[in-house]
């Protein structure tokens, strides 16, 4: 017979079945596909990833109607003019305290080029405001910035489109040296990345025109690959412009790359050197056959 005033035995086991099923739900095996990190991650899925990194910048564009864009290259490392004037500044009192020292020497001319170049950070900002307020009308998103979201001409070029209240994209990549968001994109259009192929893709599924400051190799990389894609008419012909003729054609000499055979001289029509903002939206309108004003 059942003894009904001691139920332990049944109470017992109640526990026991709750137990299992709670160590079943915490099994790895049982969490949602789609909430496993680990799964996510799994190097079978690399395809997954990709696409996942394609969809969501895409459709946060879509929902906030950006129509089209103007991109701006250029290196992290060029300050504004009063950071650039303050590290000169700094590079000239450790040289005194050494005068010897090849480091500090090393350091100056450093900051002495920064200092010089500060300039283009000028230029990228007066860019994207000339570009933001003119194009950023009636609640359109026309040629709205985007940059690859880090600082220096990056961060400029944001800059001028938050000085005129404007949205600018930021397409941040992650790297072994943290890189973090300038704080001049527009919140909901910042973006990070893992794969380098799918931001390239973002840079341009919308570009009109593409701007490229001095930089180093990141700049260099995405400008010859823009020019390789528009050479062989992978994309429509849009504007591209090189800021500083006195840099990229010491930095690059296209005229041998002709000479040699590698290029044909027609290749030297896919972009044009500028000096100013100006002039670089001069250009831009011509091509469009929009209003300077």
């Amino acid at each position: 017979m059942i003894d009904i005033n001691h139920p332990q035995p049944f109470s017992s086991a109640k526990t026991e079945v709750k137990k299992r099923n709670r160590q079943k739900v915490a099994w790895p095996a049982y969490e949602l596909a789609f909430l496993d990190h680990d799964f996510l991650l799994h190097k079978s899925l690399r395809s997954v990833r990709l696409q996942l990194e394609l969809l969501k910048p895409e459709l946060s564009q879509q929902k906030l109607k950006i129509e089209s864009t103007i991109v701006v290259f250029g290196s992290a490392r060029v300050p504004d003019h009063e950071a650039a004037k303050q590290q000169f500044k700094q590079a000239q009192q450790k040289l005194k305290t050494n005068v010897h020292s090849v480091t500090y020497k090393r350091a100056l001319h450093v900051a002495k080029k920064q200092l010089e170049k500060s300039k283009y950070y000028q230029e990228a900002q007066h860019f994207s405001q000339l570009v933001s307020e003119r194009c950023q009308k009636n609640r359109r998103r026309h040629f709205v910035i985007v940059t690859g979201g880090g600082p220096g001409i990056m961060e400029a070029a944001n800059r001028g489109a938050h000085d005129v209240k404007a949205k600018s994209i930021g397409l941040n990549i992650v790297l072994p040296h943290e890189q973090a968001p300038n704080p001049y994109i527009s919140p909901e259009l910042c973006f990070q990345f893992h794969y380098f192929a799918i931001r390239k893709m973002h840079f341009l599924i919308r570009a009109r025109a593409l701007v490229c400051f001095p930089g180093g190799y990141g700049t260099l990389d995405e400008l010859f690959e823009a020019l390789t894609l528009l050479q062989t008419k992978k994309i429509k012909p849009i504007p591209l412009l090189l800021f500083g003729k006195k840099y990229w054609s010491k930095l690059i000499n296209f005229n041998l790359l002709v000479s040699e055979g590698m290029i044909c001289s027609s290749d030297l029509k896919l972009f044009h050197y500028v000096e100013s903002a100006e002039q670089a939206w001069k250009i831009i309108a011509k091509f469009y056959d929009l209003p300077m004003q």
